[in-house]
């Protein structure tokens, strides 16, 4: 039987920006790339694009080894 491991995900775990700047695409982009390398699957993602700055939430799973 395969176990799951469940990670939540926002855009505070993406470097750059700041409070008011938002995230770039590109940033968020190589992110979630990132999360993928680590085995990590998006199961769910919200994303909100509003005034020029990027912002999501969303939940990652891979299975425990």
């Amino acid at each position: 039987m395969k176990k799951w491991e469940y990670k939540i995900i926002d855009t505070d775990d993406v470097p750059g920006g700041g409070t008011f700047k938002g995230k770039s695409r590109d940033a968020i982009e190589a992110h979630l790339n990132q999360l993928g390398e680590q085995g990590w699957e998006i199961v769910s993602l919200d994303a909100l694009d509003w005034k020029l700055q990027l912002a999501f939430l969303g939940v990652a799973k891979r299975e425990k080894s």
